[in-house]
């Protein structure tokens, strides 16, 4: 996404071209697993995706259709990833109502690689292992050790932040000093906000929100929610109690706003410019573009974040049950391969899974409009290498919503530190037990 609306939000964003995608249609093309009819002695290919994963947007539908005339694609696209995984859960249960491939939210992989992976092909001798993020590629495994989906993309972690209003608060605006401000401890990032709100322009905050702040910090963090024996310890786990600390004390100093993200009040803080910095995965400048005034293209700078993580990223798996298995599989694998995720990342601004393709021109010279001649590729692509291979458990979605949307916002909204822990907690755990 939390209804993960970073997730949706992370389909519809476009670096490249610097447009921002509109929303997917909730139709789509019907049919399931299987289906035939485009044309005649073709085989039709469908896809079940949330959002706009950009597949179609990039010309890569055409471009295999091409290559492969007997192959018709279609897709069939519900717009929130919310409403699109109870009903893959469903289908995937009953094992009916299936398309030949299937997007997974990565906040959802897990839970569907543990309890669901009998019903999904393991692709991986279709895709190839060492093109993909050894994280990425793990996060899809079941129990077994078989790789049940392939990664599109990812969203690794930094800090996009307004030179303007850095220079006016008596802070540095070059992206390599600004890194060097609070290389290694998100701590450190913490006390540069301090120094900005000293000198804050008016009506300004450091950050845009807790919930970023939080999940910036979690982000980089090898067990959050989660202990590799798939036990739940977001209670007891040192690392999450710490970083709900630190944003909490963040948003008592008034360093960070009080809206909850992707929400219509925290848009309006992006078009007037009411904060200076952001947690900022490759799809959040698309957002960011879409939000802003027109003056405030090339304002913005992206600097690396204290520790590299990541935030976002999906995958495309293939039921076991469908009548074209094998053309599913090498859809998909084509789909995911590096020379396509840079075709996508020009196109639609995806950030690419695939290490390979961070060397073709699409993505290391890649730039953006909202920050200038900023190596956005490179920026990038450095923290997806580096960032950690991050324990995922099945109800990551439902802590990490109740953490940030139902905790630590509450403190910026005036709530002590431990009313806001303990509603967070009273929340999750009564959504868990659902």
């Amino acid at each position: 996404m939390r209804a993960r609306k970073s997730v949706v939000l992370a389909a519809i964003a476009t670096l490249g071209a610097g447009l921002l995608a509109g929303c997917a249609d909730d139709g789509g093309d019907e049919g399931g697993s299987g289906s035939s009819g485009g044309g005649e002695g073709k085989t039709t290919i469908t896809l079940g995706l949330f959002g706009t994963m950009g597949f179609k947007e990039a010309g890569l539908y055409d471009e295999y259709m091409k290559r492969n005339p007997n192959i018709t694609i279609k897709e069939n696209v519900t717009e929130r990833n919310e409403n699109y995984y109870p009903a893959l859960v469903n289908h995937l249960t009953t094992n009916s109502g299936l398309m030949d491939i299937q997007a997974v939210e990565v906040g959802n992989i897990a839970e569907v690689a543990q309890t669901q992976g009998s019903k999904l092909l393991d692709l991986s001798k279709y895709g190839k292992e060492s093109d993909y993020l050894e994280w990425k590629w793990k996060q899809a495994a079941t129990p077994d050790g078989q790789t049940i989906a392939l990664g599109t993309d990812v969203g690794p972690m930094a800090i996009c932040y307004r030179k303007d209003l850095f220079e006016k608060a008596g802070l540095p605006t070059d992206r390599e000093e600004v890194g060097k401000l609070w290389t290694g401890d998100w701590e450190k990032f913490v006390d540069v906000g301090r120094d900005y709100q000293k000198n804050a322009p008016s009506g300004t905050t450091f950050m845009d929100s807790p919930g970023g702040l939080l999940q910036a910090i979690l982000s980089s963090e090898t067990e959050r929610f989660y202990d590799s024996s798939g036990e739940v310890i977001y209670k007891t786990n040192p690392a999450v109690k710490a970083a709900f600390d630190l944003t909490a004390a963040a948003a008592e100093d008034g360093l960070v706003g009080n809206q909850t993200q992707f929400q219509p009040a925290w848009d309006t803080t992006i078009a007037n410019s009411k904060f200076a910095a952001m947690s900022c995965p490759p799809w959040m400048l698309g957002y960011i573009k879409g939000k802003s005034k027109p003056d405030a293209a090339g304002k913005w700078d992206v600097a690396a974040a204290p520790k590299s993580g990541n935030w976002g990223g999906s995958f495309l798996a293939v039921p076991k049950s469908g009548k074209n298995v094998e053309e599913a599989a090498k859809l998909a694998a084509w789909l995911t391969a590096p020379e396509q995720q840079a075709k996508l990342f020009e196109v639609q601004g995806n950030f690419p899974s695939t290490p390979p393709a961070y060397e073709m021109p699409a993505v290391k010279n890649a730039k953006n409009e909202m920050t200038g001649d900023a190596p956005i590729g490179e920026i990038f692509a450095e923290a997806a290498k580096s960032a950690p291979v991050q324990v995922i458990g099945p109800k990551d979605q439902i802590i990490q919503q109740g953490l940030t949307d139902n905790g630590v916002i509450l403190v910026a909204q005036g709530k002590s530190a431990k009313e806001a822990w303990d509603t967070a907690v009273k929340t999750i755990d009564n959504n868990l037990d659902k």
